[in-house]
């Protein structure tokens, strides 16, 4: 994710803003029903990660197998492949088959790019209906799918973003990422936008990045937290940030969350379990939330000519 990356920074303030006022609202009304152990899925972008091969994956593995033994190590994949193709029956079975259906693990499909960056949301029914039939035959390993709107894609098109989120068929669970700076700037506009995403119980996606903290509202519109994080090669400002979400998730646990999604972009994917498994141990720590850190694999040991 480049989206917000810097170079420098030395002069970013990474501190969380304070809760959005409204969000201790949402997750009180949601406390009653709050499930037990709170749903906490933790993830990567891509299983593909060739870099892993010999310690988070076997080495030798090929490459229809990556899926299996990434499930192994996270609980969740903010599914990026969805956003350049519609998959096929075969193919979302295939997956279904490699994390186990009843296994917990979630994919969070991100919506097709012609969906949201092509058509921008417009006269899209003909693609939106296929696509929704994909992401429903993902059963019980589909988590949150999430549109991704195009930078450029601002205010002026909040009608057509409405009428789209009105008529997106309900049976997949659909969280927004705003990314224009527009949508931020104007408090009584943020607001109301936020609002008619809570009663269409549509998601807000927070994204945790260095160059945009604008998009860090921290406005939970249902019970349900998804949050991007954008992070900078296990600097130590990851551990910090690592930190201070920790103690946020754990209050919003402790206020009636039901599920927290949390997805971690690194250039290089070798850090992603690292941080992974720190993020995991501090919020275990907080909440007693059990999920399984990613670990590296023993090896098998290859043995010489001599038997020894």
């Amino acid at each position: 994710m480049d989206f917000g990356r810097l170079p420098d920074l030395r002069y970013v303030d990474f501190g969380l803003p304070p809760d959005h006022p409204e969000t201790a609202r949402v997750l009180a009304r949601a406390r009653p029903t709050q499930p037990a152990p709170v749903g906490l899925h933790v993830g990567c972008p891509i299983w593909t990660n060739k870099e892993w091969l010999g310690t988070y994956f076997p080495a030798g593995i090929k490459e229809p197998d990556y899926l299996h033994y990434y499930a192994q190590q996270f609980n969740s994949i903010e599914l990026n492949t969805t956003h350049y193709r519609i998959p096929d029956a075969t193919t979302v079975r295939r997956w279904r088959e490699a994390v186990g259906p009843d296994s917990g693990f979630k994919f969070c499909p991100k919506l097709p790019r012609s969906i949201s960056h092509e058509r921008e949301l417009y006269q899209a029914d003909d693609l939106v209906v296929p696509t929704a039939r994909a992401f429903e035959a993902l059963g019980s390993n589909l988590g949150w799918a999430f549109l991704q709107l195009p930078p450029h894609f601002g205010p002026e098109h909040l009608p057509r973003l409405e009428r789209f989120l009105l008529d997106f068929p309900e049976a997949v669970p659909l969280a927004v990422e705003l990314r224009h700076p527009r949508w931020f700037a104007d408090r009584a506009l943020a607001d109301a936008v936020y609002a008619t995403f809570e009663a269409l119980n549509k998601t807000l996606v927070i994204t945790d990045v260095a160059g945009r903290r604008d998009v860090l509202p921290m406005r939970l519109t249902t019970p349900v937290a998804f949050i991007r994080f954008n992070g900078h090669g296990l600097h130590s400002s990851d551990y910090q940030r690592a930190d201070a979400w920790a103690e946020r998730l754990a209050a919003w646990v402790a206020q009636g969350v039901h599920e927290v999604y949390f997805f971690i972009h690194q250039k290089d994917v070798r850090h992603a379990p690292v941080f992974a498994k720190y993020l995991l141990e501090k919020l275990r720590a907080l909440t007693g939330i059990e999920v399984p850190v990613p670990f590296i694999i023993p090896q098998p040991v290859q043995g010489n000519l001599f038997g020894f």
